[in-house]
């Protein structure tokens, strides 16, 4: 998805939660200045998408019954939503790629990087200090955005980080997409997710995918 393409998406989430673009932006730019231009791992997130069979794991409480439901992981490029990520290591599964902001387990985000998994690292308005903490430590990395991109930190559009798990494996070829351990209509949730929770739906079903 071309920026101009998501940037009518991002200024309406903008105005519905009452931020403003700055905070993002400023975000984006230091965690640009602690990558490498070239982004090396990128072209091995691609490869591990395109044309593959993906599964997409979001964190909801459901999550581990619906594992419970897969046969054969192995066929799967598996992405991880951030939270998601222990609950796939407990269970013996390192996720391919995990799309976070950095609000999960610091541990568990650590222990998938060593063990071979991309960390899609998303940076914004409210994650600074997790970025200039956690970046540093991390071996197999690329960088996101919700504002505009920068030469090395990308926008593959999505919001929260089940659904720019989604629209990253739609962006880059995924022959099919299965998703599992979502709930949209958790109402047990603070206002604030639950809103999240309303643009997720509205930004998957504009993808073509209704959960």
């Amino acid at each position: 998805m071309r920026y101009e393409q998501w940037e009518p998406y991002y200024r309406a989430i903008l105005q519905d939660f009452g931020w403003t673009a700055e905070g993002d932006e400023k975000a984006a730019e230091l965690l640009s200045s602690m990558l490498p231009e070239d982004t090396p791992c990128l072209a091995r997130v691609e490869e591990l998408i395109r044309g593959k069979e993906v599964i997409v794991c979001g964190k909801a409480p459901t999550l581990q019954k619906d594992m419970a439901k897969v046969d054969w992981w192995y066929k799967y490029t598996v992405i991880a939503a951030d939270g998601a990520v222990s609950t796939l290591l407990d269970q013996g599964i390192v996720p391919d790629i995990v799309v976070s902001d950095l609000d999960g387990r610091h541990e568990d985000l650590l222990e998938a990087d060593s063990l071979g998994s991309i960390i899609v690292a998303h940076a914004h308005a409210d994650n600074v200090e997790a970025v200039k903490s956690l970046v540093p430590k991390l071996r197999h990395v690329v960088g996101t955005t919700q504002a505009r991109p920068l030469r090395n930190v990308y926008n593959f559009g999505g919001f929260s980080d089940g659904d720019r798990c989604v629209f990253l494996a739609k962006e880059l070829g995924a022959k099919s997409i299965k998703i599992i351990g979502f709930d949209l209509d958790d109402t047990k949730v603070t206002p604030k997710k639950l809103k999240k929770l309303k643009w997720a739906r509205r930004l998957l079903g504009d993808l073509g995918i209704n959960i």
